[in-house]
Order: C-alpha cells, then sequence, then structure tokens
C-alpha cells in the first residue's frame, strides 16, 4: 500500500481483552436529533436514519441548531446507564461523543455548539458517564463523526457522507480527539464514522489517538486502512472467515440508531431472539457485537429496548460461559440447530433450534468427552455416543427445548479435543497446485472510506493429507503483478519469510492462434459499491443477455473511458474461445475499483488505495477449452470517470522460485499458508492472485 512507517497497535494483551468482552453497549444519543425523536414541522420524517434528520428533513442550521436549547434531560442518570449495561451482560460502552449534526456531547472548549453551552442542561455528559461507568466497572469508548455539518470550513452535507475533510477541519477534529482523550479517564475505543480523511489525516489522528493513549482500539472507519480493528457493514453478521479482530454494530430497528418517536415494535419475544441469535452469531464467529440502544430526549432510555436487554442479560447470568472469554467455531461450517463457541478443553453448542429428532451430530472431532451438560437444566441428561469415525451423536431428553429459550450444552474432554479439517487436499504421486483459486482465505475490509471499502484477503491457507511418506519439492510461480514482494511462507507451524525477485523469467508456452477474443461489450452506469462480481446475476450472463439491450457494444480497441458519478459502475465482458486448455496473460488498466471474474469465479479485487492516477493489474487467466466468460467491473469513487483496458500484448511470462525441498510422512494432515510479509495495515489485501505453488 504505502511505503512508509505505521504508527504501532495496543499490544497483544489488550487485543485479546478487546476482543473477549464479546458484547458492547452502543448509544446514539444527542441534544439535538434525540428530542426530535424523527419528527420536524410536526411530521414524521420517514426518509433516512432518525439522527441525521438535519440531513433528510432539510433543515436550516440555524433552526437546528436552535432546538437545543429544548435540550434538558430530566431522566437521563448515567449511573443507571452504566448499570443497566452491567445487567444486560455488556462489558463496555461507545456513547456518541459527535455526530454528524456537530453537536458536541462535553464541555469543549472548541465550539460552543456544545452541551454545556448550548442548552439549559448545561452538565459535561461524558464526563458524568466516564465517572459513572468507572464507578461500576465497564470499559468507556467514544464514537466520533469525522465529518461535521455545523463546522463552517467543513464540506456541506451530501448523500454519501464520505465527505472530504478540509485542512481547518481536520484541525478542528483533532484538537476535539486530544480533549477526550486528555480529560475524560480511559478510553477503551474510538468509534469513526464516516468522512474521507486523506491518507495522511488517518495517518495524524491515528500516532495522536496512540500517543495519548496507546491501548486505546481504534475503528477501521477511520479511513486509509488506519483501523486496530475492522468494523463490519450494519447489522452484518459475516459468513466467512475474518483474519483480524472485528466488530459487529447493530442497530434495534434497521430505520433507525437514533430515537424515533413513532417507532413502530414487534413482540418482545421476538425482538430478544432476534437480537440473541445476532449475539450468539458473531461470538461463534470471533467478533465482537455492539448493540445500539437511542435514548430519548429527556434521557430515559426507551422501555421497549430496556427490557430485551435486561432479558439477554438474564440469558447471560445463565450462559455466559459460552459467549465470553472464549474462540470461535472451529468446525467451520454451518449447523441447522445453532452455533458453536470454544475453549481448549471445551465446546459449547448453543441450540437456537431444536435440532431433527432431538440429536446432534459433530463431525471430525476426536477426543474423550467426560462430561455433557445442559447450562440451566442440571435435571436433563444428554445421552452422548463417540462413533469410531470420529463424530459425536448426542441425544437430548424428550423435554429438551428452545421454544421458550435458547439452550447451551457444554461437553467437557479431559485432554482436550482435535477436529479434522475440512476441504482437505491430498498430496500424492501427482504434483498439487496451490494457488488463489483453491485456498481457505481470510478476509478483513479495505478502504479510503465508507464507501470504497471492500472484502480484502489477508491471508490463504490449505490443509494437506499425504498419501505416503515422500520429499516434497516446492516452487513457488508468480507474475510480474507479485514480484518485488515479500510473503510469510508457513508449513506445518515453520514460518519463512519469502522475497519475489531474481529469478528468472520462464515463457508461457500458449499458442496465441488458439484462442480468439469476441467482440467486448459494456453495461451500465449503475450505482452500487467496491465488491465481488456476481455472476449469478442474469444481466450478466452472457449466453442469455449477449444481445440484451443493457449491453453495447464496445467500438474501442484500446483504452475505454467512460463518465461516471460517484460510487458508479460499469460493467465489461468478453467472450474468449480457446481451442484448448491453456493461460494467458493480460495487463488491466482501472481507476479506482476493479473486480474481475473468469468463468464465474472471482480473481481480482481491490480499490486505489492512492486514490489518484491509473492502476495495472497483470492477471493471468487459465482459459477452458471452448467458451470462456470475462467479466469485470470497473467502479469510480473519486475520479470522473471509469477506466477499462485490457491489454494482451504484454510479455507472456512467469517466474519460477525453487523453494527448498520438505521430507513428510504417511497419513499426516499439514497446514500451510501465506500472508504478506510486514504488511502496511493488518487490513491491506495480498493482491498476489497469480501466485501459486508447485508441489511435486
Amino acid at each position: 500500500m504505502f511505503a512508509t512507517k505505521l504508527a504501532a497497535q495496543p499490544g497483544p494483551k489488550e487485543l485479546k481483552r478487546w476482543q473477549d468482552e464479546r458484547y458492547n453497549m452502543f448509544i446514539h444519543w444527542g441534544g439535538i436529533y434525540s428530542v426530535l425523536g424523527s419528527v420536524w414541522d410536526g411530521k414524521p420524517i420517514t426518509r433516512g436514519l432518525g439522527e441525521q434528520i438535519q440531513a433528510h428533513a432539510g433543515i436550516y442550521s440555524d433552526s437546528y441548531a436552535k432546538v437545543a436549547e429544548q435540550f434538558n434531560p430530566e431522566k437521563w442518570n448515567a449511573d443507571s446507564v452504566a448499570l443497566l449495561a452491567k445487567n444486560a451482560g455488556m462489558r463496555a460502552i461507545v456513547f456518541t461523543s459527535k455526530h454528524h449534526d456537530g453537536f458536541c456531547m462535553w464541555n469543549t472548549q472548541t465550539t460552543d455548539f456544545n452541551v454545556v453551552k448550548a442548552t439549559p442542561y448545561q452538565r459535561d455528559v461524558i464526563k458524568e458517564l466516564s465517572a459513572a461507568c468507572k464507578r461500576h466497572g465497564i470499559k468507556l469508548g467514544l464514537y466520533f463523526s469525522n465529518i461535521d455539518w455545523h463546522f463552517p470550513e467543513a464540506s456541506p452535507i451530501s448523500s454519501h457522507n464520505s465527505d472530504s475533510i478540509p485542512p481547518l477541519h481536520h484541525q478542528y477534529n483533532l484538537a476535539q480527539i486530544r480533549e477526550l482523550l486528555t480529560n475524560y479517564g480511559e478510553i477503551t475505543e474510538l468509534w469513526f464514522d464516516m468522512g474521507s480523511n486523506t491518507f495522511e489525516q488517518s495517518k495524524e489522528m491515528r500516532a495522536l489517538v496512540h500517543q495519548l493513549q496507546p491501548n486505546c482500539m481504534i475503528g477501521s472507519r477511520l479511513g486509509n486502512d488506519m483501523g486496530d480493528f475492522t468494523v463490519m457493514s450494519d447489522n452484518q453478521q459475516p459468513d466467512y472467515e475474518i483474519g483480524v479482530p472485528w466488530q459487529s454494530p447493530a442497530s434495534f430497528f434497521d430505520e433507525t440508531w437514533g430515537y424515533r418517536s413513532w417507532q413502530k415494535y414487534v413482540p418482545e419475544e421476538e425482538k430478544f431472539k432476534e437480537k440473541l441469535t445476532s449475539l450468539i452469531n458473531v461470538a461463534s464467529r470471533g467478533g465482537k457485537y455492539l448493540l445500539n440502544i437511542g435514548p430519548k430526549g429527556n434521557g430515559e432510555v426507551v422501555p421497549y429496548e430496556k427490557k430485551i436487554l435486561l432479558r439477554i442479560g438474564k440469558w447471560l447470568d445463565t450462559n455466559q460461559e459460552a459467549i465470553y472469554d472464549v474462540n470461535p467455531d472451529p468446525f467451520r461450517e454451518i449447523f441447522d440447530w445453532g452455533a458453536v463457541t470454544s475453549t481448549p478443553h471445551k465446546i459449547y453448542l448453543l441450540v437456537m433450534k431444536q435440532p431433527k429428532d432431538n440429536v446432534i451430530y459433530l463431525p471430525r472431532i476426536h477426543g474423550h468427552v467426560t462430561t455433557a451438560s445442559i447450562f440451566g437444566e442440571p435435571h436433563l441428561k444428554p445421552v452422548l455416543a463417540n462413533k469410531g469415525n470420529g463424530q459425536i451423536v448426542l441425544q437430548l431428553p424428550a423435554d429438551f427445548s428452545v421454544d421458550a429459550d435458547f439452550k447451551v450444552i457444554a461437553l467437557s474432554f479431559d485432554k482436550g479435543y482435535e477436529i479434522s479439517p475440512t476441504h482437505l487436499l491430498t498430496l500424492g504421486n501427482k504434483p498439487l497446485l496451490l494457488n488463489h483459486q483453491n485456498s481457505f482465505k481470510y478476509y478483513s475490509n479495505s478502504g479510503i472510506d465508507y464507501n470504497s471499502r471492500f472484502k480484502s484477503t489477508v491471508k490463504e491457507s490449505w490443509n494437506l493429507k499425504t498419501a505416503h511418506a515422500k520429499t516434497i519439492k516446492p516452487v513457488l510461480w508468480y507474475t510480474d503483478q507479485e514480484r518485488g514482494k515479500k510473503i510469510d511462507l508457513t508449513f506445518d507451524g515453520k514460518q519463512t519469510t519469502v522475497e519475489l525477485k531474481g529469478d528468472k523469467a520462464i515463457v508461457l508456452q500458449g499458442d496465441k492462434t488458439a484462442v480468439r477474443w469476441e467482440k467486448s461489450y459494456v453495461a451500465g452506469p449503475f450505482f452500487e459499491g467496491i465488491g465481488e462480481i456476481n455472476s449469478q446475476d442474469p444481466l450478466l450472463d452472457m449466453h442469455k443477455n449477449w444481445k440484451n439491450k443493457a449491453w453495447i457494444e464496445n467500438p474501442h480497441a484500446g483504452k475505454l473511458k467512460l463518465p461516471a458519478d460517484r460510487m458508479a459502475c460499469y460493467y465489461y465482458a468478453q467472450k474468449i474461445i480457446a481451442d484448448k486448455e491453456t493461460s494467458v496473460l493480460i495487463n488491466l488498466t482501472s481507476a479506482d475499483g476493479i473486480a474481475l471474474a473468469l468463468n464465474g469465479e472471482n480473481l481480482l479485487l481491490h480499490n486505489n488505495d492512492k486514490r489518484a492516477g491509473e492502476k495495472q493489474d497483470v492477471v493471468l487467466l487459465k482459459l477452458k477449452k471452448g467458451i470462456n466468460q470475462l467479466l469485470i467491473k470497473s467502479n469510480n469513487m473519486f475520479q470522473r470517470q471509469v477506466v477499462i483496458e485490457v491489454d494482451r500484448n504484454i510479455p507472456q511470462q512467469l517466474y519460477r522460485k525453487v523453494l527448498t525441498p520438505i521430507n513428510v510422512n504417511k497419513g499426516k494432515v499439514y497446514s500451510l499458508s501465506w500472508a504478506l510479509h510486514q504488511p502496511f495495515t493488518i487490513h491491506e489485501t495480498m493482491n498476489m492472485v497469480n501466485l501459486s505453488l508447485d508441489l511435486q
């Protein structure tokens, strides 16, 4: 990404403490939007999120600011809020110090637009909350909006909220962060939101935070991959492996985070199970769940939200052992009946749906179970059977039911357990090629700002089962796309750093006459963000939609430049007909965001981390015999046009690096992985789609 040193992140101990919390409270409470409750001029504002009512209702700044005179929350009590979090089973609170409207909930010296100087309340909310959290053993984190609709020198309100941060606005933000991290005790995390900082602005903000409080965790929405943890999209529960510390922010209602006086509620039982399910899913996948409440303008926590929080807390009183200080699901598969968490000597089965025939099957597990117990139901005794094929069968009692409440079953192992990995590749007499396509991937989110984020690949791994004892002769193959990079290659726990340079070029032996490139077509613009190509989208099926009016024949032989608004993309499609299996290298030119798929398989995905100019990618296309479908999605975020160019007239060469031979034993399973060596940040995508390892 950028060749410059990045400020250090909190140490392993602090990272683990932050991750092990698992469940925290988010609070969206502001001196103006909470008073309005999503109502302006006596009418409900149904468009957009409640806390952004100023933008969605088109309220003049002076009219909006005057509402602060009504903010006198007589029902707000910091101790009650801290105790609510504690009784709900939450271990920290993340509070909105300043949302997009710029109203500050502390006694800042940077502006009079704050809770002490602009309201009749005249009390420093963050100071009181900080003291209350300390009294009750709750950590305090702060939300901070990078954008500010009240600061005169800031960018104006936009529809996308990924506005640039002018220099004076950046200095204003730095001054406010300095106050928050100096005057209010220990802050466990800073949860930045929106805006589009430059690289240097994000870097300076990160350095300031860690200078003032080295153990304060920084959220990824600071931008430019500067976070210590990645924040998922709102209410997202990822079904893929996250390779970095991560958090899932969740709202009680999809429509708003701040208070809406006219909000419609589903039955409490339904909402309780919805939010508890989300907490369990996030915990079982190794993340943190940040559940939001939106107190009223008078300071009262909405009774509906409070009841559900306390009910989750009651469930956690019985089952907390399965949520806190645990490891993720070691099976890496989805079970119809629920989810799994673990420790080295215990497996926790979090049952959310009645198992078929009241039987739970656990595959590929080896170990001696000493006890099987149901939390909160000591009279119910599961019947356990270990089958010789590495399967555990758990027969639940006839009166076991999850209709009223989710249940946790704990399996204890006296000497620990082992779970055989999935996706085993056999290492036998024939050569085995490991590459991007057959790897198990670990992800993060990489991006300049919220709208330019994409799912970045930070690590790739494989599990290899040996058919017999042999000496492996590993050979790395790479292209100019990977040349000059370093990777950490780990085999059976031993790590080696490999530099991809200085190797002899090998010319591809493909026959150009055996490959025919058909006409290319373009469709768009479409308003969608950077992301993988969904080849199942009917629009993108060239066989069915080749003559679809959405597709226009591309008249350009070279570089294609198309006008585009922000957050727009074009699709480029081309058929490639090969008389036989062969491989060709192309050079792909793009501007802001690019994705490439061949025959429905995504090969390339990244954005433009330098935010300017064009980017080049060398991509190895492995063509099958017959018709091949090439799809490219090019996004615009910061430029005024989308750029696409597929250049086939480049050197058709690979590089070959011979590695040290490895001895393996018969029947053993070996793990192998690679990742970038000392990446600029933990979120940086590898972008080494042509790298492969030939095991012979």
